[in-house]
């Protein structure tokens, strides 16, 4: 569905409407607004994968010293270079788990400014163009504290691509899951194995993924997914749609409440928040 922003986008200077996304951004994701819980303190390198018009790289811009953008859609990616601060490296290719050459998929009409462009065709997508691929690994990073990954179906590949400063660096990571677009447990299960736990927060507390919960969340609030993001940001807009995963290695915990107590795992509802399960107790004799 052609949502009002991308009718609006070919109007508007490319400046103004990456100003506004920036500025409304934190309200459609608002783990955004809480980078000192995902991004740890004194962080070297953050990585940006899938920048679009830089809602994260520029938040990102503030807390680490470093921050590596990748973004294969041309307009964008120089968008994001001409109006970057000067700690930010903005490299135009799409991530994936070998070099070379790809082809990114767009919806008819879209210059990236919805941001579903994918290396995987999904329905919505109608044409294609031939982009440059890289590997996180290759990109010669260090002290990578963060990793923000939206690719809209690739990140497998991405994770596969990183494996290497995965394992040396052990960032958090934060993940876009939808299972509309692809199961979740395979990417549970890959990042598991390098020691990788996932975390979601819906509501004011962090607690402990359960990928079960959140794809049938995912399927009762589809509908919303389908919204464009300005009607997503309103208020009273409905449910929210939680479809991001923030994965800290070695038993580390994100900041916050989680830091004081163990919280109980629990469901996803169509309002959003979980809501814990209490053990239930014994009646009184």
């Amino acid at each position: 569905m052609t949502t009002l922003a991308a009718r609006l986008a070919p109007l508007l200077p490319d400046r103004l409407i990456g100003a506004a996304a920036r500025l409304v951004y934190p309200r459609f994701e608002p783990e955004l607004a809480r980078l000192d819980e995902l991004c740890p303190p004194g962080c070297g390198t953050a990585v940006d994968v899938g920048g679009w018009y830089g809602p994260w790289t520029r938040r990102l811009s503030r807390r680490a010293r470093r921050v590596v953008t990748v973004e294969p859609v041309p307009r964008l990616a120089r968008l994001l270079t001409s109006a970057a601060p000067a700690n930010v490296r903005v490299v135009q290719a799409a991530a994936s788990d070998h070099p070379g050459t790809a082809r990114l998929w767009l919806p008819a009409g879209d210059e990236g400014e919805r941001g579903v462009s994918s290396l995987v065709r999904r329905d919505i997508h109608a044409r294609a163009l031939d982009v440059r691929c890289v590997t996180l690994d290759g990109l010669g990073l260090t002290d990578v504290g963060f990793i923000k990954i939206d690719v809209d179906g690739n990140e497998p590949a991405v994770l596969r691509g990183a494996s290497g400063l995965l394992v040396r660096d052990r960032p958090a990571l934060f993940v876009e899951l939808e299972s509309r677009i692809q199961p979740i447990p395979p990417v549970v299960d890959l990042l598991a194995g390098l020691g990788y736990a996932g975390w979601v927060r819906p509501a004011g507390t962090w607690l402990p993924l359960d990928p079960a919960v959140l794809e049938a969340h995912q399927a009762r609030t589809s509908h919303v997914a389908s919204k464009g993001l300005l009607r997503r940001v309103l208020p009273f807009a409905g449910p929210r749609y939680v479809n991001s995963v923030l994965f800290l290695p070695d038993g580390r915990r994100p900041g916050g409440p989680v830091g004081h107590h163990r919280p109980t795992v629990g469901a996803v509802r169509d309002d959003g928040p979980h809501v814990l399960r209490e053990a239930p107790r014994p009646r009184p004799r």
